[in-house]
């Protein structure tokens, strides 16, 4: 069994080993789980997948596309991920409140930052070393077929710039 706190010390001192670069991080915690059972493996994948999903916030999205200046699904999948591994402290200010992104994040590159696709496959690939099989099903609630909260247009910069006030301001006014 894997306590959150567990959990978010493996996200922050790999995050810290990887000075912030989200592949690297990713890397590096595919060899910290596959050091730990099966069990835990599975379990970090159920904390990680549970706030990927609770990360399918309209807000979120918006923010995705302030910081990144534009996100498909499939960039929005991979800021989800990225968040994750910026910690607790950031994924649940930004959870609560995405526009909080805009004091919580120092320097951003849109090049360089919010794509950590390679840290939502790190339990996958860590437990298929231990194992040599797939990750079993987690068993967790299916997740929300739409962003949850008020649906906004993404390409309305006038509304992203409403909505997320401060974010709009400190990156792309």
């Amino acid at each position: 069994m894997m306590e959150e706190t567990e959990f978010w010390e493996l996200i922050d001192s790999a995050r810290t080993a990887a000075d912030g670069d989200a592949d690297e991080q990713g890397e590096l915690l595919v060899d910290r789980l596959a050091q730990l059972d099966p069990d835990a493996v599975t379990c970090f994948a159920q904390h990680f997948e549970s706030r990927y999903n609770r990360a399918y916030q309209w807000d979120l999205w918006a923010a995705a596309w302030i910081l990144l200046d534009g996100a498909s699904d499939d960039v929005f999948s991979s800021f989800r991920c990225w968040l994750i591994g910026q910690g607790r402290e950031v994924f649940e200010n930004a959870a609560h409140d995405a526009d909080t992104l805009a004091g919580l994040l120092g320097e951003f590159d849109a090049d360089l930052d919010g794509d950590g696709e390679e840290l939502g496959f790190t339990a996958d690939d860590a437990y298929e070393q231990l194992t040599g099989q797939e990750l079993p099903e987690l068993g967790l609630p299916e997740p929300p077929e739409e962003p949850v909260g008020v649906p906004l247009d993404l390409e309305d910069e006038r509304a992203l710039a409403e909505r997320l006030p401060k974010l709009w301001e400190r990156f792309r006014a």
